[in-house]
């Protein structure tokens, strides 16, 4: 490293000097042959032991295990050493595993029951009810297609498609319809679920490549269909909402006793979660209320499910819950990007905001996470790249006009 700063620091002040220029060429080439010795005795002593076990039956599938665990344990304490190996391991990976390395492959029905049992193990968004759910999912007007490893004996990622003749706006259009859409009537693409199998991929966007090479194939085999949009869950909305919330009440409260410690602060982080005509509809719906306010009524109401069986809070609730939600993918975000995975997910790949669906998807697990809302990301193939490059580089995050309606007045703050 000395010998590798010294050369460097001649070279710089050689610069202009007309009788060193015949020494250039030769301190040039030393000063790469030292960047290369320097790179080599910097590569961690770990390096070969990865590349080694990759080289080995199986040993592919062991790294992705190793970094799995590693991953568990960085979440209980982010040691500098794992860290750094963990991101090696990482790089490594995606070298390993670029798209020219993997196979594209339509899951049917006729394949072997070990990859069939795989998909209804490892399906995360969707939980595939019994066999008669799966071969359905597997059949007419249905798609599934996995990326597959020839060192990993099972899909690293897959996406379940749905052939219909629109966008759907719920989930149980899409997992229920009977009879379904015949495919020469089909216009739309639905991407309506997709999985990783392997915890150790975590970072790796593989996701991004399967549905560009899916669009590609649905494209050429089925020309007829020109919408290719997803029904995607937006697993963040309520965690975020009751956050909020509780934040905004704490900060009523500490106003109505004029605590010091927050005082002057509490103006500042003020802001009306609810417009007052929703106020209104919440307190209209409640028979006792007990003094509270909106946003605490809200709260109570959002502690259990329970209120999707009521038509009065249902309704009470949607205009709230589908302003908030809006703008929670639209505006809210985290370094610069949506704050929601899954939105960032289909944003950096190019997608839109195409359309927020109300009670799309009424399973426990659907209002937990999103009141029940679902979202169409809307892939216009003339687009894609344009979105995706200014997504990334600036943050944009493009939206229909159907969106717009939720999302004025803009986040009313006092």
């Amino acid at each position: 490293m000395r010998q590798y700063m010294s050369v460097a620091s001649a070279a710089a002040a050689s610069e202009g000097d007309a009788e060193a220029e015949e020494g250039k060429e030769g301190a040039a080439a030393a000063l790469y042959r030292m960047e290369r010795g320097l790179r080599d005795a910097l590569r961690p002593r770990y390096a070969g032991f990865l590349e080694a076990m990759n080289a080995q039956p199986g040993g592919l599938k062991l790294l992705a295990v190793l970094r799995a665990d590693l991953l568990a344990l960085l979440g209980e304490e982010n040691a500098p050493p794992l860290r750094a190996l963990d991101s090696y391991l990482k790089e490594k990976l995606v070298t390993w595993l670029s798209p020219a390395a993997l196979t594209l492959h339509q899951i049917t029905w006729d394949d072997p029951a070990s990859l069939l049992e795989k998909i209804v193990a490892y399906e995360a968004v969707h939980p595939i009810r019994n066999l008669i759910d799966l071969k359905r999912r597997l059949g007419v007007g249905r798609r599934c297609f996995g990326y597959f490893h020839p060192a990993i004996p099972e899909p690293l990622i897959f996406i379940e498609v749905a052939l219909h003749k629109d966008m759907a706006a719920s989930i149980q259009e899409v997992l229920w319809d009977d009879p379904p859409t015949p495919e020469s009537e089909a216009s739309c693409a639905l991407f309506y679920s997709i999985s990783s199998t392997q915890p150790g991929l975590s970072g790796i966007n593989l996701g991004k490549f399967l549905l560009k090479r899916v669009i590609d194939m649905l494209r050429r085999d089925m020309p007829s269909v020109q919408i290719f949009a997803t029904l995607s869950p937006i697993p963040g909305f309520m965690q975020w909402l009751r956050a909020k919330l509780a934040f905004q009440i704490k900060l009523a409260e500490a106003e109505s006793q004029e605590e010091n410690s927050l005082e002057g602060a509490s103006s500042t982080f003020r802001e009306s979660i609810l417009l007052p005509e929703e106020e209104k509809m919440i307190h209209d719906a409640i028979e006792q209320s007990h003094g509270k306010q909106g946003i605490e009524l809200l709260q109570d109401i959002l502690k259990t499910s329970q209120w999707v069986k009521s038509e009065k809070l249902s309704a009470a609730l949607k205009s709230p819950l589908m302003r908030l939600c809006a703008r929670y993918l639209a505006r809210e975000k985290i370094r610069g990007k949506a704050l929601d995975a899954v939105a960032n997910f289909h944003l950096q790949n190019g997608a839109m905001i195409e359309r927020i669906n109300w009670l799309a998807d009424q399973s426990e697990k659907g209002i937990q996470q999103s009141g029940g809302i679902m979202v169409n990301y809307l892939y216009r193939l003339e687009n894609i790249e344009e979105y995706a490059l200014s997504y990334s580089s600036t943050g944009l995050i493009h939206s229909s006009s159907s969106l717009s309606q939720y999302l004025e007045p803009k986040d009313t703050r006092s």
